[in-house]
Formats: structure tokens, sequence, C-alpha cells
């Protein structure tokens, strides 16, 4: 059982390391110290209700239903390109500099339901999580839901150490400046992922 856990592990952790929208607002909120345990349960727990859905085979009810993904599809990537313009804006703006530091966060119901959008509209979390890690997971039968356990694992300590690790780069977040580096670089990300998704 154990050859599974660990090859489920290390699958999904080469999934979700990748930087992506999702992990960049973990990160940012990290840094903030805001709603940590809040996202972090919410990231780990949607990850976990997704790989067991792939597992159990909706995946392939998902490649079934092309419609179903073209809309998630364009609502995800309006969602990231305007995330993205947000995050441009702080970055840009000559009030940033302490904005991010002193000004008002997100309140813990915005927190959440960005990272669920975040998590829940992109496209991306079907096709890897769903489909390619249920795929994955069953070519190891009869000890599938050994590789979906290594996989949920791999989530909880990832977003874990994201979410509550970022404190250990609170020094070099104590210079306003890195915050506007931090968002421009999330602008650029999210705009990217956005874009990708419209052209397909």
């Amino acid at each position: 059982m154990l050859p599974p856990a660990l090859a489920g592990l290390g699958f999904g952790l080469s999934l979700i390391i990748a930087i992506g929208a999702q992990n960049a607002f973990v990160l940012r909120q990290g840094l903030r110290q805001e709603h940590v345990g809040p996202i972090v349960a919410l990231c780990a727990l949607s990850d976990l209700v997704l790989i067991l859905a792939g597992v159990g085979g909706m995946g392939a009810a998902i490649q079934r239903m092309p419609i179903l993904l073209l809309v998630i599809r364009f609502g995800g990537a309006a969602f990231l390109i305007g995330y993205a313009v947000l995050a441009a804006r702080r970055a840009l703006r000559p009030d940033a500099l302490t904005a991010e530091t002193t000004g008002p966060g997100l309140g813990l119901g915005q927190a959440v339901a960005t990272a669920a959008a975040l998590t829940w509209l992109n496209p991306h979390v079907y096709l890897d999580t769903v489909v390619l890690l249920g795929s994955v997971a069953n070519t190891h039968r009869p000890h599938q839901w050994a590789f979906a356990t290594g996989a949920s694992i791999g989530s909880v300590l990832w977003f874990s150490g994201l979410g509550f690790g970022a404190r250990l780069l609170g020094r070099v977040f104590a210079r306003p400046m890195a915050w506007r580096v931090l968002d421009g670089a999330i602008a650029l990300v999210m705009l990217g992922l956005g874009v990708r998704l419209l052209i397909g």
C-alpha cells in the first residue's frame, strides 16, 4: 500500500506546486497573515473533493460534457483577468507602497470567496486534478484509493506550508516595494492564465 500512496503524494505535489492563481493568492494572504487558516482549509478540502471525484470516475464523465468545460473556461478567464487588473492597480498606484502593509485587507467572506473562485473557476483544476490525476490513480488498481490518499496528503502539506510558512518571508516583505513587486508578478501570472484560457 505504501508505494501507491507515495506515488500519489509525488504526483499530487507535482500538479499543485506550479505557480498559479490559487497559489499566488494563498501566498499573498499568508504574507499578510490574514485568514490563513480558512483559506488553507478551503484549498485543501477542495483538492480532496476533486481528487476523490477523479478517482471515483468523474473525470470520464467530464470528458463527455465539453460544454461544461467551455462555460468554466470563459468564466474562469474573466475572473482571472479581472483579478489581474486589480493586482496591477495595486502594484502601479503610488499609495500602494503602504497599502499592502498598513491598509485594510480582505474581509473573511471576501477572502474565502476569492479563494473558492480561484479554485473552482479554474478549468485546469478539472483537467489536472479530476481527469489526469484520476486516470493515473486508476492505473494503480486495486490500490487507487491509497494513491488518492497520498495525493490528498500532498495537498494539505503544500497549502499549509505555503500559507503558514509565508511569514518566514516577513523580513523581505517588511519593505513596501516588495509588495508592489509581488502584486506585479501576481498580475502577470493571472493575466497569462486568463489569456491562455481564452485562446484555448
